[in-house]
């Protein structure tokens, strides 16, 4: 799939790893829609200084809330080409914690956002997909979401987390299947410890200390990184049904 031309909706689009894709696509000639729960994805417009990039203040979980995102993208763009899915939360807690077990709310909460949601962005975003034109290769489109090395290798005080990223992961390759037939291709991203809002809240030793964890290169990953392999799977026809650990080969401890 040629990004220059493509059209590109992107969640968790404000920030982070769908921030840094935003900026990557949009600078090789694509035009996107960010959508997130955060008003600051105006400021990425903004920041992008870009007539080609659109915000529209959207959650994942929310089927009218999409539906507007994708209607929106479409009716400016025309069509929808690419998918990236970083929206989503990392918030932990254990399974048997200080005030008792971890309730169901909070475990269907984070499972709902990145599994649930996720599921939600796909189904809606294929159906516009497979409506367009092929190109050269037969594509019609490209998804590509974002699991975690989670899903691998939780920790304690992640079963609600890695329960919703090994679903992300799970999921890849039957949809990539089912897709198949539509020309549309389906990825998965495994990031491991990134430099994103979520480690916003750490002070600077904390964010060393977690980086020299990391084999090679010891540091902490740049949502620039993601983005680059965002890029690559966007243009790479080959790439299908599969999930890529972005991780410079760390492995989590137990904690």
């Amino acid at each position: 799939m040629r990004i220059e031309n493509s059209v590109a909706l992107i969640t968790g689009g404000a920030s982070g790893l769908g921030k840094a894709s935003a900026k990557r696509l949009v600078e090789k000639g694509a035009r996107a829609l960010i959508a997130d729960i955060q008003d600051r994805g105006q400021e990425v417009v903004r920041e992008l200084g870009n007539s080609n990039v659109l915000f529209c203040k959207a959650d994942v979980t929310k089927e009218e809330e999409m539906t507007k995102a994708i209607s929106m993208t479409t009716d400016a763009f025309g069509e929808i080409n690419v998918v990236i899915n970083c929206a989503g939360v990392g918030n932990p807690g254990k399974l048997l914690g200080k005030k008792g077990p971890m309730t169901l709310d909070f475990f269907n909460w984070v499972v709902g956002t990145n599994l649930v949601g996720t599921f939600n962005v796909i189904r809606l975003a294929a159906e516009k997909m497979a409506g367009n034109a092929p190109n050269e290769f037969g594509e019609r489109g490209v998804i590509i979401n974002t699991a975690s090395v989670a899903a691998f290798d939780g920790q304690i005080g992640q079963p609600a987390y890695t329960a919703s990223k090994a679903g992300v992961v799970g999921m890849t390759l039957p949809i990539a299947r089912e897709l198949a037939s539509h020309g549309i291709r389906v990825m998965t991203i495994a990031p491991g410890i990134f430099n994103t809002p979520m480690l916003g809240v750490l002070p600077d030793e904390s964010k060393a200390a977690l980086g020299k964890m990391v084999p090679f290169p010891a540091r902490l990953g740049n949502p620039e990184e993601y983005a680059l392999l965002a890029e690559h799977i966007v243009e790479n026809v080959m790439l299908n049904g599969e999930c890529i650990r972005l991780d410079g080969a760390i492995r989590m401890a137990p904690k």
